[in-house]
């Protein structure tokens, strides 16, 4: 069953499966299987939007933001592509490079050497504690605490409200996903948090010199409009939280389910960086976002029609059998530098680094101080776009 679109490529697979709902949210992996064997590209019929899945499709249409376009919004609503245009997410050529460069000063490598000695020292800190408990939860206990601990006093934000922040990300990106009654529930908490930053994210009650007191620097010389400062605040305050979280418990478990694999890492350190990949690339945190064609746009077999949506996949992008053989294994000394968990092209993370340099403290501070990781008892998170786990009880030995 194909549906016919105009143009001279002829037409496109459809497919009825629902990547939204729960049973395929707690195991995509079936579908990721399913939707590439199709094509580059198919059409899903329950939201009427394209689904990119192979790695090569993914990629291409995230460095192709001409024709992929970030400016109508990423999410597959409409009410939140509206919220939130005018960040960093929803905007693109010199608005979003202008944005960006503002949101990102802080983020660089060379600026996050400031702080790599207090992340290191915290990190070691908080495993010493905890593995001196013998059993801990790594999702509330291990992953929580240090980007918590960074994020919110880095961007500087009052006080007051802040023990929200981590309710705030995970139903931001519910929002992000299709009208589903999952989103509908989480739409009243995003305008909460829409309040705040506008209210209460100002001058005067944020920390003087911090990543968020910057963007009403930047707004005060002419760099930011004074209407985009709350949906830039929220660049800060969702994004550079659960993601992070979501990939260091997955890194967790999935030592937890590879002993041999942490093995390796803890005889040989250098692996780390290739290991964090692997756990970015076999998990995920972010399983996708959307893209508008501007224009009709040729993939491979099939025309994607100007005005149309499609949703690209890095979940399944980052399980492609064509980019990475063999991919349900779990393997720390492979090559999964391309993976795609933080996007690519001029939309790529821009709290990747930090991400990076909270996981490396992590699990560098785990490999010298245990030798192998079990789980107790494990309930996955059900998000529209985040991958990982609501509770994660290890025990360490």
């Amino acid at each position: 069953m194909t549906l016919q679109i105009d143009g001279p490529v002829g037409s496109a697979p459809v497919s009825h499966v629902d990547p939204y709902c729960d049973e395929v949210l707690l195991d995509p992996w079936p579908a990721y299987r399913e939707l590439p064997v199709l094509g580059s590209t198919a059409w899903l019929s329950k939201y009427r939007m394209f689904a990119l899945t192979r790695f090569d499709s993914v990629s291409r249409a995230l460095k192709d933001t001409s024709a992929f376009s970030s400016a109508s919004g990423v999410m597959m609503n409409d009410e939140m592509n509206q919220v939130l245009r005018g960040n960093t997410l929803c905007s693109d050529g010199a608005d979003h490079d202008r944005l960006r460069r503002v949101i990102a000063k802080p983020l660089t490598p060379a600026a996050l050497q400031s702080l790599k000695g207090e992340i290191t020292a915290k990190a070691e800190r908080l495993v010493d504690r905890l593995v001196a408990q013998g059993e801990f939860c790594a999702v509330t206990e291990l992953a929580t605490a240090l980007p918590v601990d960074i994020v919110a006093s880095a961007v500087g934000l009052p006080e007051e409200g802040r023990e929200h922040m981590l309710i705030w990300a995970e139903q931001m990106f519910n929002c992000f996903g299709p009208r589903n009654q999952r989103a509908e529930r989480s739409f009243p908490v995003m305008q909460e948090m829409m309040h705040y930053a506008t209210t209460q994210a100002v001058r005067g009650n944020l920390r003087p010199g911090s990543w968020a007191d910057a963007i009403i620097d930047a707004m005060e010389r002419g760099e930011v409009d004074p209407a985009d400062r709350p949906v830039l605040m929220i660049d800060y305050m969702g994004p550079s939280l659960d993601t992070t979280i979501y990939a260091i418990a997955n890194g967790v478990w999935l030592f937890a389910r590879n002993p041999e694999e942490w093995r390796k890492v803890r005889e040989r350190p250098s692996l780390l960086p290739s290991a964090i990949n692997e756990i970015l690339r076999m998990e995920s945190p972010v399983q996708g976002f959307s893209r508008l064609l501007t224009r009709d746009y040729d993939m491979d077999e099939v025309r994607l029609p100007a005005g149309s949506r499609a949703i690209v996949f890095y979940g399944a992008a980052n399980r492609d059998e064509r980019k990475f053989p063999d991919p349900d294994r779990f393997d720390v000394t492979r090559s999964s530098a391309e993976q795609l968990a933080f996007g690519s092209g001029p939309h790529v993370c821009v709290g990747l680094h930090l991400a990076k340099l909270e996981m490396t403290a992590i699990f560098r501070a785990l490999a010298t101080r245990v030798e192998r990781f079990r789980v107790k008892h494990e309930v996955r998170n059900v998000n529209n776009i985040l991958r990982g786990f609501r509770s994660l009880t290890v025990s360490v030995e």
